[in-house]
């Protein structure tokens, strides 16, 4: 583990590295606070601090209060001191440290507290991981790693309001995959499994890097297009059809697949318009699409999608 001495006292700063290398952890020792401070809220910041509380520049209390405030991932900071242990010790929980030494300092004591303070920041990586673990499941689809209906919606939503604001267009795209229900019927669902990865895997692949793609139902796919006008969209929702019927599916499957997907493209460039109202115009413009032969785009004009609060 990483772990930042801050002590102004060169000999016991010495004898705190040397003992903490012996131990095996990465040591990193400066002499004052405000050196402490910047090594603190950097990016890569010790994971755990030993803190004098009396140092030149900016002292251990101070450390304390700032990292806290300020750093965007929990440092388990320990303060040392050199006066009272019963009076000093609420002071230093006050200011944010996680636990306090007195010095001079027990080689036995310091394994103990070192030995606590790795335990919680192991405790605090595995409750992020959780906690990260269940924002991807609440906010991606298992299959395609693609944003679910919620998420993609929740970013139309937000570009629909940045739009308002910024006086810019937005536009969607929904594609279907076309006749979907005879690939589970004729090859099984782990076939239909397999397409529909590739398909998010290709649909990924000709986007660009600022916009969204998610699963919107089934064999459905939405696709959030910021900034992009009529043609724009309409080029990009193309690339995505050509991409997926020129080349047969052959990940995961018996023998090559070929399958297509049928594009509805609809979009904004005034204020006004809701998320419904404009999926609703995609869709129908994908209707279009699937009637006139499927693989192909079809795109609604904006007198189309003027579906406003309340009408």
């Amino acid at each position: 583990m990483k772990i930042l001495i801050a002590e102004d006292d060169a000999i016991l700063r010495q004898l705190l590295e040397r003992t903490l290398v012996r131990l095996g952890h990465e040591v990193i020792a400066v002499g004052d606070g405000n050196e402490a401070r910047q090594l603190l809220l950097a990016p890569d910041a010790p994971r755990l601090a030993i803190l004098d509380w009396m140092m030149p520049g900016t002292d251990g209390l101070a450390v304390c209060r700032e990292v806290r405030e300020k750093a965007e991932s929990h440092i388990y900071m320990i303060l040392l001191s050199a006066t009272d242990p019963d009076e000093d010790l609420f002071t230093g929980l006050d200011s944010g440290a996680d636990d306090f030494l007195a010095k001079p300092l027990d080689a036995v004591e310091l394994r103990a507290r070192l030995h606590a303070g790795a335990r919680i920041i192991d405790l605090q990586a595995r409750l992020l991981a959780a906690q990260e673990a269940l924002r991807i499941e609440a906010t991606r689809d298992h299959l395609t790693g693609l944003a679910n209906r919620r998420m993609i919606m929740h970013h139309l939503t937000r570009e629909l309001n940045r739009a308002r604001h910024e006086g810019r267009s937005v536009v969607v795209a929904l594609a279907d995959l076309d006749r979907f229900k005879t690939v589970n019927d004729a090859h099984g669902h782990a076939a239909g499994d397999a397409v529909l990865f590739e398909t998010a895997s290709r649909m990924r692949a000709v986007v660009r890097a600022y916009d969204f793609v998610g699963r919107y139902g089934g064999e459905e796919f939405l696709l959030v297009l910021p900034g992009a006008d009529a043609n724009a969209g309409h080029g990009i929702a193309e690339r995505v059809r050509a991409r997926i019927a020129n080349d047969p599916v052959r990940a995961g499957l018996a023998s090559p697949l070929h399958v297509s997907v049928s594009v509805g493209v609809a979009w904004t460039g005034t204020a006004g318009f809701e998320p419904d109202g404009i999926v609703a115009a995609a869709d129908a413009a994908l209707y279009r699409a699937k009637a006139n032969g499927r693989n192909r785009v079809e795109s609604d004009t904006a007198e189309a999608i003027a579906v406003k609060p309340g009408a």
